[in-house]
């Protein structure tokens, strides 16, 4: 073989392995998989949702991987601040929680801003509380519990929420002020944890969504005293309303949304608006989260924004009113 001929295949050789590392360079960005980051451990609201619309969304995607990833921790600021510090590639997705709006009210020093660092993408479901706890407390339903509460000393009972500042702390909270029974808060890291704790004894009661109670309401190791929206759930006729049981126009609705760091693409956000309203259109996807306890919003990005700022004004104006302890 002659010295040119040497030459000329070396740089071949050199060409092809270049051409490799072209090949095994990341993928471009819609080609990554899709990552819903939870705030909470598996078994909470936040963590059913991502999971009912994991496949439907994948597909929607053309078959690209949807994968649900749990990053639970200081009442969801850990997942939160991972959303806010990633690439804004429109890859990372925050599946965000009531707290999402309540945060910033309760809690000075958050390691990002809610209203600057994101960009919502879509209201996904609403759910009204249903106030679940352990079948060895007296009453049931919600009235006839307080009225055995309020003969006993107070803060013999208590109730575990999802952390403090969490919707589920902040309703029962004003159920406490408007009954004048005093209740023990007890915050836990998550739905799946206060579940657990009140199946177990160390909790009395919990305010979750029935998606997150139905297992264990279904199991007869909880049983559900109230629920705390407009009107009672299909799937619990028996069960009145916080209303009902003698506080009119009381509501509590936990919500979840999808929102993209601060700097994602406008063309990547109205995609990924799209694409999640056709998932939640699915005739089969309706019937899942339906029968979960969920009410489908599928709002888009701006309608999202406004309503956070409407929970942060409405509990900010309830925590200033109340005298709320918010160190535990």
């Amino acid at each position: 073989m002659t010295h040119t001929m040497k030459r000329v295949l070396a740089a071949l050789c050199a060409t092809a392995a270049a051409g490799g590392a072209m090949i095994a360079a990341p993928a471009a960005a819609e080609e990554r998989p899709l990552i819903l980051v939870v705030p909470y451990p598996p078994g909470g609201s936040t963590d059913i949702l991502a999971r009912i619309l994991q496949p439907r969304l994948s597909q929607q995607l053309g078959g690209r991987a949807v994968v649900v990833e749990n990053r639970p921790g200081a009442a969801s600021q850990i997942a939160t601040a991972f959303v806010a510090r990633a690439e804004p590639d429109g890859n990372t997705l925050l599946v965000s929680f009531d707290n999402h709006g309540i945060n910033p009210a309760v809690k000075p020093k958050l390691p990002y801003d809610t209203f600057k660092d994101f960009v919502a993408i879509s209201q996904t479901v609403r759910f009204p509380l249903v106030i679940g706890a352990n079948p060895g407390v007296p009453g049931d339903n919600l009235k006839a519990f307080l009225a055995a509460a309020a003969k006993e000393s107070p803060n013999k009972f208590n109730y575990a929420s999802t952390g403090v500042g969490s919707l589920n702390h902040l309703a029962p909270e004003e159920l406490k002020r408007l009954s004048k029974v005093d209740l023990l808060h007890v915050p836990y890291g998550g739905g799946g944890p206060a579940i657990q704790a009140v199946v177990g004894g160390q909790a009395n009661m919990t305010w979750l969504s029935f998606a997150a109670l139905r297992g264990q309401i279904q199991a007869g190791k909880i049983k559900p005293l109230a629920v705390a929206g407009e009107k009672r759930l299909p799937e619990l006729p028996n069960v009145p309303t916080v209303a009902e049981s003698g506080f009119p126009g009381f509501v509590a609705y936990s919500w979840s949304g999808m929102f993209a760091p601060k700097g994602t693409p406008e063309a990547t956000v109205k995609k990924l608006t799209a694409d999640f309203k056709a998932v939640l259109a699915d005739p089969e996807i309706k019937k899942k989260v339906t029968e979960a306890g969920f009410e489908i919003v599928a709002s888009d990005g701006p309608a999202l924004d406004a309503y956070v700022k409407s929970e942060y004004d409405r509990w900010s104006a309830f925590i200033k009113s109340s005298n709320i302890n918010l160190d535990n």
